[in-house]
């Protein structure tokens, strides 16, 4: 079974503040309730690791997520991917210049290679995207 989910926010401010946000890796990851710790593995970052911690019964220990972005438009769009031995993640963040400031849409699939992957991300997944929008808020100064 694989989850997904696709969410817009709308901020009040110029696009390439929502990029500055989205194009760091890290900012990306930290808001993710069950990203236990996270790792830069290139200057340039582009590549990074993820610690998940997922509160499943077969799975007791932290997973090292790699992530790589595989396609940059600077300064609307950034696609990744993520590996480990438990779960495949691709993310999607697509910045729209609107009247009033810009759009953010995000799309997530995750496919879970062990048991209660899916169903963990089915239930928690639109949780972690409020999560990110108010990290988002916070760092572009805006109410939540």
């Amino acid at each position: 079974m694989t989850v997904r989910v696709e969410r817009t926010f709308e901020f009040p401010v110029h696009p390439e503040r929502v990029w500055e946000f989205i194009a760091d890796p890290e900012l990306r990851a930290r808001p993710i309730s069950v990203v236990d710790d996270f790792r830069l593995d290139d200057e340039a970052g582009q590549e990074a690791t993820w610690f998940v911690k997922l509160p499943i019964p077969l799975l007791d220990k932290t997973a090292a997520v790699r992530t790589r972005d595989v396609e940059r438009r600077e300064p609307e769009f950034v696609k990744f991917v993520g590996r480990s031995k438990v779960m495949r993640v691709t993310g999607e963040h697509e910045i729209t210049p609107t009247e009033d400031g810009c759009t953010l849409s995000n799309r997530f699939v995750v496919d879970g290679k062990l048991p209660g992957v899916e169903r963990y991300f089915k239930s928690h997944l639109d949780g972690e995207l409020d999560n990110l929008e108010a990290a988002m808020r916070e760092y572009l100064e805006l109410p939540a």
